[in-house]
């Protein structure tokens, strides 16, 4: 479980305030706030509705590469699509499958170093895949025609 008003850092163990996110950002952004480590200076935003509810983990400075480099593989599969967010919900839920996850507990805000790389690993072996549904409506990827000749 995600604890959404985190005391104590998920990295180092440090003490964990929330303040404005102009500390992190240099101006507000978003909810204006954050939960930030006051030993490692990891940090995670919070939702705008809900200004004291943090997005995820806190995340240090490769943690949020890590989350930045799967959503640059992950986005692109969804976004832009005919019923992108059925497709994004869909593609989470692949995701978890492909984890060994609970799929409320698969989004990158939620993923610790590890999970995130192996996310990586997983969404990079399905590159330049076309996503496609199979009659259950499962996900299932396809290599495009000419891939596997070569």
């Amino acid at each position: 479980m995600i604890d959404t008003h985190p005391t104590k850092c998920n990295i180092c163990g440090g003490p964990v305030i929330y303040v404005s996110n102009d500390r992190v950002y240099g101006r507000k952004y978003g909810s204006g706030y954050c939960y930030l480590c006051k030993n490692c200076g990891a940090y995670v935003g919070t939702h705008k509705p809900r200004p004291k509810e943090a997005l995820g983990l806190l995340a240090d400075e490769s943690m949020r590469k890590g989350k930045m480099m799967c959503h640059s593989l992950f986005d692109p599969i969804w976004e832009g699509k005919p019923k992108a967010n059925k497709k994004r919900q869909d593609l989470y839920k692949w995701l978890s499958k492909q984890m060994d996850i609970p799929v409320e507990y698969c989004h990158f805000g939620y993923f610790d170093i590890h999970q995130l790389r192996k996310a990586y690993k997983i969404l990079l072996d399905i590159q330049g895949m076309t996503m496609l549904y199979d009659n259950c409506g499962n996900i299932l990827f396809k290599a495009e025609k000419g891939e596997a000749d070569e």
